[in-house]
């Protein structure tokens, strides 16, 4: 038995990986408390003993300050890079594909037949989200800001096509969106600069996505991580994406795809070693 374990910057994710995937995230500012607090959540509600657990394959950026061991449990670093790919590659049963974890900033990672490499990424992301939001409207929850966006109207805050050009220009619609907060005016709701922002979030990481996945002649575009969570962001992409000639998928379990690639990981070499 290997548990997969994600240690981000503001949650920990836990993750027995197999037949019935069973998956637990934790809050904790120390990596150490983060990673022994996942492990005990989830061999609880799994009912098995530590004893039971063989290793424990950990990522992310806290997990350099775990030791060898915790719990008396072997630990087995995994790159974070590496445990993005086939973590998304996994979940969506592709043997090539660009994946895209959406975290506090979003990492592009093109997988070919088991070949990981990192293609690039950009700030904007979950942490740009919140942290604007908090300038915005002074809201600094994922859940709170989702309820207000969702009452927002992005006429108020967007510039589309058709408001500069009277029209469809190319392939673009008259309703996309040629400038991000390029009509907000001293009228606008707090609902609408919320809307706007998530708008600018999901606009920004599509179109770099496509940019990625065409530099690396990739058709799939795998999403994943915690900001899938967000209704409103997700309804944005799905709109945007119909613009391009690619295919993006969300996966079963995508917000787990980096603790449950860890785990794959290690559970592949092991396999390989004996």
């Amino acid at each position: 038995m290997i548990i997969g374990i994600d240690l981000g910057g503001s949650t920990t994710d836990a993750v027995l990986w197999g037949t019935n995937p069973h998956v637990v995230t934790v809050e904790a500012n120390d990596p150490i408390a983060a990673a022994a607090g996942a492990l005990g959540k989830l061999t609880e509600e799994i009912g098995v003993g530590l004893g039971s657990i063989e290793a424990v394959a950990a990522t992310g950026g806290g997990s350099r300050r775990l030791g060898e061991r915790i719990l008396g449990i072997p630990v087995h670093k995994v790159p974070e890079i590496v445990a993005i790919g086939i973590g998304g590659a996994t979940l969506a049963e592709r043997e090539r594909a660009l994946v895209v974890s959406l975290g506090t900033g979003t990492a592009l990672v093109s997988v070919e037949r088991g070949d990981v490499q990192h293609v690039g990424g950009t700030g904007v992301g979950g942490g740009t989200l919140l942290g604007l939001a908090r300038h915005l409207v002074q809201i600094s929850r994922l859940d709170t800001l989702e309820r207000l966006a969702a009452a927002g109207d992005l006429a108020h805050v967007d510039l589309t096509v058709g408001d500069i050009a009277g029209g469809p220009v190319g392939r673009l619609p008259a309703h996309a969106t040629a400038s991000n907060f390029g009509k907000l005016g001293a009228d606008a709701r707090p609902e609408d600069k919320a809307r706007g922002l998530v708008n600018m979030i999901a606009e920004v990481i599509v179109s770099l996505s496509v940019l990625a996945a065409r530099a690396c002649s990739q058709q799939d575009i795998v999403l994943t991580g915690k900001l899938l969570r967000v209704r409103p962001f997700m309804e944005r992409v799905r709109a945007t994406t119909g613009l391009f000639d690619v295919q993006f998928l969300v996966p079963p379990y995508a917000e787990y795809a980096t603790a449950i690639g860890a785990a794959r990981h290690l559970a592949t070499s092991a396999g390989e070693a004996r």
